[in-house]
């Protein structure tokens, strides 16, 4: 029985360390995307073609309070964690239920961004640093809003069957993905936002 038990944890622990090993791959892979999509930016952010620049078009504390938000959402992402260890479901449906209202804050914030943009006249089709930013933003967006919808089909099995073994190896990869797309985002505030400010 012991030696039974013994074989199945060893299975489990070698199925979780494939699984993060997996996922830091496709990261890998999304940061290659990312990566291209940065250096589009930074290539074309200076062709206006006659239109307005970045100084001109985006507002600091808008999204300042756009990136606090974000931030704050990898907190409490991080405090789901801390439920995990000590085993309270509740805990971490409650946390990744604020991260969730954080991040729909989030696109909400960047959707308002663009439809303002886009009712100016400033839409992708005006020049090519609009439509570099935009395809930059937007899949950044497009990745929030994929982690919004992991969260709601993971948080149902938690729900139900509590905190099981796959369960947390999925949690685990989901927080991952949050992570990283915090750290673009750090990257846009940089790059797209504050640079363009100068």
């Amino acid at each position: 029985m012991t030696e039974h038990l013994d074989v199945r944890a060893h299975h489990l622990e070698e199925t979780n360390s494939k699984t993060i090993f997996g996922f830091w791959t496709y990261l890998m892979t999304d940061c290659i995307l990312f990566g291209t999509l940065f250096a589009t930016y930074i290539v074309l952010h200076k062709n206006t073609y006659g239109g307005p620049s970045a100084k001109e078009l985006f507002s600091l504390p808008f999204v300042l309070t756009e990136t606090l938000i974000l931030l704050t959402s990898s907190f409490t992402c991080t405090l789901s964690k801390l439920a995990a260890y000590r085993n309270n479901k509740n805990g971490v449906i409650g946390w990744f239920a604020v991260t969730f209202l954080l991040g729909v804050a989030f696109v909400g914030m960047e959707l308002f961004e663009f439809n303002n943009l886009v009712h100016d006249g400033n839409s992708w089709q005006r020049s090519a640093f609009l439509s570099s930013f935009f395809t930059l933003v937007a899949t950044h967006g497009l990745h929030i809003s994929t982690g919004l919808l992991w969260m709601i089909i993971l948080i149902i099995p938690v729900f139900r069957h509590g905190l099981t073994p796959v369960t947390l190896r999925r949690l685990t990869c989901l927080r991952m993905f949050w992570h990283f797309l915090d750290i673009v985002w750090i990257f846009i505030f940089t790059i797209v936002y504050l640079m363009g400010m100068l």
